[in-house]
């Protein structure tokens, strides 16, 4: 009884140690995450050149003396 219980334990450890083994790799195209990344960068920068020009907007309004 003993002796197949220590089998059956073994045999547990071994398939669970195996299965411990497998990897998944997840492979992102170069060109499309360059280009996704480049397009961020031109947004922010869209955002950053839109709130400059609103700040340096010379507004209609005369300057009250």
């Amino acid at each position: 009884m003993r002796n197949s219980l220590t089998k059956n334990i073994s045999l547990l450890t071994v398939i669970a140690g195996l299965s411990a083994c497998v990897t998944i790799n997840i492979y992102f195209p170069a060109a499309a995450a360059e280009k996704a990344a480049d397009k961020i960068i031109d947004d922010v920068w869209q955002l950053k050149d839109d709130a400059q020009t609103t700040i340096n907007k010379p507004t209609d309004t005369p300057a009250v003396k």
